[in-house]
């Protein structure tokens, strides 16, 4: 797989070509409502996190998100007609999911220390459902390593049949819900309690997804989510 390199002049115009190509598509095709601008960090690196139900929230992400963040996308998603077209032309960063892959940690820690944001979905793949699945506990270790914020992003409304909609009625509603940024606490453990901080920070990204949605969406996370991670996007 030929790698891209992050940063380059072509890289950047041909990202912004795809936002300039899928922001009137996303906004032709359905409603789209946007809260919590505030909340994105200026001037400073962070980590985007969002919930991943469909094929969907990348592009909605992407097309409206305010700089163009750098993208970390499975392996197998290469091999995929269609969507492989996406994550060649953007330049998103493959990875093993579930294998820890130095040089992929590497390309992204880099990203943060340049001063740019990157994107991740935390569960690891699409749930292909409302409910959210188990974090994987990458995203911590990545939090760890780069003493970044966290960014949570909740997108609510796509489904993996949201085109089917667009035929049964008006357009479709998506909703794109920014969070206030937080951080981690530092992991310092050793071994399986290393493993177990780990697998709680990444637990905690997601209830600060969960806290920005309905219920319904909750999943793994039901009745857990704190009363203290109040959405203040609006």
């Amino acid at each position: 797989m030929k790698r891209q390199r992050i940063g380059s002049a072509w890289l950047s115009f041909k990202r912004h070509l795809l936002r300039g190509i899928f922001r009137p598509i996303f906004r032709i095709l359905f409603r789209i409502r946007i809260s919590g601008l505030k909340n994105v960090p200026k001037g400073t690196p962070y980590i985007i996190a969002a919930n991943h139900v469909s094929l969907f929230e990348p592009p909605l992400l992407l097309a409206f998100w305010p700089e163009l963040p750098e993208v970390v996308a499975g392996h197998d998603v290469w091999d995929r007609p269609g969507q492989n077209i996406l994550v060649k032309g953007y330049g998103a960063i493959p990875v093993h999911r579930g294998e820890y892959d130095r040089y992929v940690i590497e390309q992204m820690l880099s990203v943060l220390e340049s001063g740019r944001p990157m994107m991740i979905f935390p569960e690891g793949g699409r749930s292909h459902q409302l409910g959210m699945k188990q974090a994987l506990p990458g995203v911590a270790y990545l939090v760890d390593k780069a003493k970044a914020p966290v960014v949570p992003v909740a997108i609510l409304g796509t489904k993996d049949d949201l085109l089917k909609g667009i035929f049964r009625e008006k357009r479709p509603h998506l909703e794109m819900r920014i969070g206030q940024p937080f951080r981690l606490p530092p992991i310092t453990a050793k071994g399986e309690a290393r493993r177990e901080a780990r697998q709680k920070n990444a637990d905690e990204v997601m209830l600060r997804i969960a806290a920005m949605m309905p219920e319904k969406y909750h999943g793994v996370y039901a009745g857990q989510v704190s009363p203290d991670f109040t959405y203040k996007g609006r």
